[in-house]
């Protein structure tokens, strides 16, 4: 039901009249850096190290988007999710991605990452790994989006998932997109080298799914955080 949903909102997408972008629906353009909430998630290099496969951990959990007038999207993500019977199972994710973005003709918009995202992920209860790095790289696409004028914070996104629900508003930071180089900047593809008893050599490049991380996150303050999609 969900794929048919999405299908049908691309194909719609060739056919519908251009998105308004009049002053009543978009007040400003959306090339710029976005974030959520207390505005505490950010992208760009105060946030992710691809190369390195590391976070700096926001004081707040939220989200972070930015876009260039080039067509290219930047993702921070941080949440967390409770466990109400056991509250010392919080468990703890942390996004990074980038790619390129899509405006289609119906007002939805599409996010495509070029496959270097990561995310690490804390589960303190979970006893076979409780901190690990795994890919990210996930299509996101939202059925509509606009842009209003908050009177006391600016510029405000909201972004409407495939059913038309709202996800927490985004709140300009900057007309300019805060973002890492736009490139691959993760190398998560491993080459394999075996030789047979007959001699021959193969090569099999596979790709990176999940390894322990190299850095434990701090549990304390994580209490203080409020939840976000």
């Amino acid at each position: 039901m969900l794929l048919g949903s999405l299908f049908a909102l691309l194909v719609a997408g060739s056919l519908a009249s251009a998105q308004d972008y009049t002053a009543d629906h978009n007040t400003t353009s959306i090339v710029g850096t976005w974030s959520s909430g207390t505005q505490n998630v950010v992208p760009g290099p105060g946030f992710a190290n691809p190369a390195q496969e590391t976070f700096t951990y926001p004081k707040a959990s939220g989200v972070g988007y930015s876009f260039s007038d080039n067509g290219w999207y930047e993702l921070a993500r941080f949440r967390y999710v409770g466990n109400s019977s056991h509250p010392e199972c919080i468990v703890g994710t942390v996004v990074w991605a980038h790619g390129n973005y899509d405006l289609l003709d119906n007002g939805s918009i599409i996010l495509t990452p070029i496959g270097d995202g990561y995310q690490q992920v804390q589960s303190p209860c979970n006893k076979d790994n409780t901190n690990f790095i795994q890919d990210y790289n996930v299509t996101e696409m939202y059925a509509s989006w606009r842009i209003f004028t908050d009177v006391t914070f600016g510029p405000k996104l909201h972004l409407f998932q495939f059913d038309g629900s709202p996800v927490a508003p985004l709140f300009r930071l900057s007309d300019q997109p805060n973002m890492l180089p736009q490139q691959k900047l993760r190398n998560n593809q491993v080459q394999v080298v075996t030789t047979t008893s007959a001699g021959f050599v193969t090569t099999e490049t596979i790709v990176s799914k999940r390894k322990e991380a190299r850095h434990e996150v701090q549990r304390r303050g994580w209490g203080s955080l409020w939840p976000v999609w």
